[in-house]
């Protein structure tokens, strides 16, 4: 069975990019009939924190992702430990004593002599007389993976195809710091291990991170999951946007933005394949496919989500909003407005305008004439299903206007607008007695 996970750190709310890894990896779990799971990385017991967990799961749960299973790292401490024992039996931890300042002097010597920043292994040469002498007078060491320099690291990427790295040209990365508390490389892998996850979808930044961590699976006697790198977002522009940073669910929802909007643009973001706003979650799971992911940076553009979710709302249903309207606002008065809109909080603007009160615009004398002449026309007809057809080919017979001339002073008068939803079913909503006080008002 295929089985994903999205794995955030609870220390701030997601963005739009952590939003679309999310997504990518329930499509892809849905599609193969597989389970998705949801991790909390909450290991930084320091900036972890709960109000954090708790909008992680709300936002899921807008965007409709429902994990199969969940799970803390922070309750998982045991497993880490039986797996760090494994590997510092098996010889592939170790520890070491550099200050940060002497591995960032180490550093720039190399950079210097024009060589890669590599960790020397210094560490290793330490006699075990000098290392057990360190940790019994208290100056305890962080432990770093030993990469086997001998076996190449290679795999196929679901979206970058072969991968090949040279594991001498790596630093053995840090996995455990002084003061017992974890860095990400490990831990991640133990958790994959145990919670049996088959497939790694993730950025693109994390792939020299994958090139260790392959290794770490093999230490540990475990298959490597298949693993596949998008390639991240970029604004508009088609730079890399601090705004991107800053874009979560929250700011979407508050904008008034769909979730089914959100999904439509991101499930495609990446790909060549059009952003269809009438797919659903389903709908884009049974098409996902790594295969049709590019390498090229996937450009989230605002503009296209105001249109996409402008297209939802025009197609939702009235009861699928009806707890969202105003109050009195039945589905006649939805089907009317709808079109008009971008986003369904803009209903109550319009509803506004058929209760009123509206304000009288301020006509030239002879568009004033024309509607005291339209309320005495609208006061003898009958009213009808069809008020405004009757109205205007009235009062176009009478005046010989016809066009703009004919029914934007009308729209003036009874809506306080120049533009708006269909007159035919606006007026029906405003209803005859209001009609007449308006059209009066705008000839006065």
């Amino acid at each position: 069975m295929t089985v994903t996970r999205f794995a955030p750190s609870p220390t701030g709310h997601l963005h739009v990019g952590n939003l679309r890894t999310a997504l990518h990896n329930w499509l892809l779990a849905k599609r193969e009939g597989g389970r998705f799971l949801l991790r909390i990385d909450d290991t930084d017991a320091a900036r972890s924190r709960e109000e954090f967990v708790a909008a992680i799961r709300e936002d899921l749960a807008w965007l409709g992702l429902q994990p199969d299973g969940e799970e803390r790292q922070s309750a998982r401490s045991a497993i880490y430990e039986e797996g760090f024992d494994r590997l510092r039996a098996a010889g592939r931890v170790y520890p070491c004593w550099e200050t940060p300042q002497e591995l960032e002097l180490k550093r720039k010597v190399l950079l210097g002599r024009g060589l890669p920043p590599i960790y020397d292994r210094a560490a290793l040469k330490l006699a075990a007389e000098e290392k057990e002498a360190r940790i019994a007078a208290g100056d305890l060491p962080h432990w770093r993976f030993l990469l086997d320099h001998e076996e190449p690291i290679a795999w196929h990427d679901g979206v970058r195809g072969p991968q090949a790295f040279d594991p001498a040209q790596m630093s053995d990365p840090v996995v455990r710091r002084a003061d017992g508390s974890w860095l990400y490389m490990l831990p991640s892998v133990i958790d994959d291990i145990a919670m049996g996850v088959t497939r790694i979808l993730r950025g693109e930044d994390h792939v020299s991170n994958t090139a260790a961590q392959v290794q770490m699976f093999t230490a540990l006697g475990a298959a490597v999951p298949g693993f596949a790198h998008e390639a991240l977002l970029v604004g508009s522009e088609g730079k890399l946007s601090k705004r991107l940073g800053s874009l979560g669910a929250a700011h979407f929802r508050e904008a008034g933005i769909e979730p089914q909007a959100l999904v439509a643009l991101l499930g495609r973001l990446g790909t060549s394949d059009p952003v269809d706003p009438g797919l659903d979650l389903e709908a884009l799971a049974a098409d996902f496919d790594l295969a049709r992911f590019g390498r090229a940076p996937a450009r989230f553009d605002e503009a296209e989500l105001e249109r996409v979710n402008a297209a939802i709302v025009h197609a939702l249903p009235f009861d699928a909003v009806a707890a969202r309207l105003p109050a009195g606002m039945d589905a006649s008065a939805w089907e009317a407005v709808r079109p008009n809109l971008s986003r369904v909080a803009e209903a109550q603007d319009w509803w506004r305008v058929v209760t009123g009160p509206v304000a009288a615009p301020e006509l030239a004398q002879e568009e004033r004439a024309y509607c005291r002449r339209a309320a005495e026309v609208l006061e003898r007809l009958e009213w009808g299903e069809g008020p405004w057809k009757a109205l205007t080919a009235s009062l176009k017979d009478e005046t010989g206007r016809k066009g703009k001339a004919l029914f934007l002073p009308l729209r003036q008068a009874l809506t306080g607008m120049d533009h708006g939803p269909d007159m035919a079913a606006l007026l029906l909503l405003i209803g005859r007695d209001a009609a007449l006080a308006r059209l009066r008002a705008a000839a006065d």
